[in-house]
Formats: C-alpha cells, structure tokens, sequence
C-alpha cells in the first residue's frame, strides 16, 4: 500500500516544508524609504533612510553608505547615524557637477552595516544638475571605494522593496500555475489516448485532471489578485496577463458546457477530447507568448522572461521548485480521486 501511493505522501511532506519554509524564513535587511528623494548637485543633503528588518547600531559610527550613479561613479557618505534600530540618518556633500552633461541623474543608496549586512535601494535620490562641467563631475564622483561589503549570516529571502513579504506569494501563486499546466498537459494526453482507442476510461481522467487544473487555475488567479491588490494597487488592472489568464480559463470552463450539451456519452466524449486538445493549443500563447509581446506589469513582459535572476535567488529555489513538485503531485491525486468517482458513478447508473 505504501509503495503504490509513496507519491501522495511525498507531495503532502513537500507542501509542509513550503508552507513552513516559506512562511517562516526572514527577509533580508532592506530599505523601505528615503527622504528627501531629490536634491540639487553642490547640496549638502542629509537623508533619513527607513530600514526593513535592520539593525543599526546606537552610535552607527561603522556604517558605511554611498550614492551610486551607475557601475562606474559613486560618493561616500561625509557621516552616517542611526536614530534607531530601524532608522538611518546619511549625510552627503555633493559635488557642484554630475559625470554627464544631464538634467537628472537618478542615483542607488548602498548601505553596509556589519550587523544588518550590504542593503541596497535602486534610485533612491534623483539629483538634478545644477553645474555644467562634466570633466569635473566626473572627477569628484570617482573617489569612492565600494569593496569588502558585509554579508548578512543565515537564511534569509531577498527584500524586494515593491514586494516586501508578499514575495512568499512566489510559493504559491506561481507554482500553482505550474501545477495547473502539468495537469493541462496530462488532460490532454488521456484526450489523445482517447480519440485513439475509445476507452472510456481515459475520457474520465482527461476530465478529472481538466476539472483539476481548472481549480488550480482558479485558485492561481485569486493569489494573483491579492498579489496585484498590494503591488499595483488594485485586485484586477485589466492587465494583459490577467485578461488573457482569464480568457484561457474561460475557454476551459467551456469545455464542460459542451460536454453537457449532448445527451450521448460516446459523443460527449469524441467532441470534448477534441475540443481539450484545442484548448491547450490556445493555452500557450494567451498565457505564455501573448503577455510576453505586449506591454505588462507582470514580470516577463516585453520578451524578458520571469523567474531570472532578479526574481529569485538561491535560497528561494530551495522552496519554489519543490512547491511546484509538491502541488503538481497534489493536483495529479486529487485528479485520480476524482477519476474514481466518475467510475464508480458510472457503475452505480449502469446497474
């Protein structure tokens, strides 16, 4: 009995370890804020830099701090000190020129604290340029030594500033959508199967793993709601992701009103193996290709694919490639338990 369901176990274990994991596993220190977010080249500016699970020293005399133009110019701090654990009082001087001849320079806040570890905010201050000698902005924005930054000890989960800690959504929204697509990909095998050996038993599984993906697409869309809600300030933007996400469901869900519209179980089955197969065909380009060509405020869009390195690191792969091991399984013994059921009331009606 063990050995013929160890894969249920194992994907009911992986879910445990993602939900704890996931769950439980601190952020990395970051920056929420900066203020002011503008200043003038040739100001003297002091910033006040809000941080996310740091820990600055009392005195805050080891932290070090720069103003980061681009790979090449930076600016230390003059003085650096903390009002609390929390929050970071920076002083900078900056020179009366920027290195090119702009009106706007944005430029990135590095911190390093031994405690709280290299924390970094991305065009944290826009500074506007009020010289006109590049020579010599470039000059005076070459002097700073950015090397031997600290390191944060543990496991930690990237801070990302938009996303804070709904970066833990990754383990669920985005793995049910992988899940959902595993599941799509068997309905379509046993509709195959099906059109080819008029078994009625693979027209039942490619229904139970439909019905399936159908509810993890449903419950992928719902945390991407929420996710959207915190990130972009509403459940549902009319995105092109979330429309065409929608549309694929949809076209889905239609799979069962036309089952249900013939009485004959033999042609049910023909015209829904035929029709599933059409709908994965659609599945791909709405939800992997079109959002991709278009402009999108989802991850991936424009023809950069998500998931690189600016999504997820190293130790988020170790909770999100087992989440999407642990909900495909979930998926593929909740389909089979739903293919039982069609069995068995489909022996029950024929007695």
């Amino acid at each position: 009995m063990i050995r013929r369901h160890w894969w249920k176990a194992l994907g009911v274990i992986i879910l445990i370890y993602v939900f704890i994991a996931g769950m439980l596993v601190p952020l990395k220190p970051g920056i929420q804020q900066v203020s002011p977010r503008s200043a003038d080249s040739g100001e003297r500016i002091n910033l006040e830099v809000t941080g996310y699970n740091t820990d600055y020293p009392t005195d805050g005399n080891n932290i070090r701090a720069w103003l980061k133009l681009d790979s090449i110019y930076s600016l230390s701090a003059k003085a650096t000190q903390s009002a609390s654990r929390k929050v970071l009082n920076i002083e900078f001087e900056l020179p009366a020129d920027l290195p090119q001849a702009v009106e706007v320079m944005p430029a990135s806040l590095i911190v390093d604290d031994p405690k709280s570890g290299a924390h970094v905010l991305p065009d944290a201050v826009f500074i506007r340029n009020t010289g006109s000698d590049p020579a010599a902005g470039k000059a005076a924005w070459s002097k700073a030594n950015i090397s031997d930054l600290y390191a944060k000890s543990g496991i930690h989960f990237p801070f990302r500033n938009i996303l804070k800690e709904t970066i833990r959504n990754t383990y669920f929204h985005v793995s049910l959508w992988f899940a959902m697509f595993f599941l799509f990909i068997a309905s379509v095998v046993y509709s195959i199967r099906y059109l080819r050996k008029q078994d009625p038993l693979d027209d039942m599984k490619a229904v139970s793993f439909t019905r399936i993906g159908i509810l993890f697409g449903i419950l992928g869309l719902a945390t991407g709601a929420v996710w959207a809600r915190f990130t972009w300030g509403a459940f549902w933007s009319w995105d092109v992701k979330q429309n065409m996400t929608a549309i694929a469901l949809l076209i889905y869900l239609a799979y069962f009103v036309l089952r249900n519209s013939f009485e004959d179980e033999e042609r049910q089955a023909r015209l829904g193996a035929t029709y599933n197969i059409f709908a994965f065909a659609l599945l791909i380009p709405l939800v992997y290709i079109i959002p991709r060509m278009a402009d999108s405020l989802h991850p991936g869009a424009g023809g950069n694919p998500a998931m690189g390195g600016e999504d997820l690191d190293s130790t988020m792969r170790m909770v999100f490639y087992p989440a999407i091991i642990g909900w495909t399984l979930i998926g593929f013994w909740l389909a089979n338990l739903s293919a039982r059921l069609l069995i068995i009331r489909e022996k029950y009606l024929s007695e």
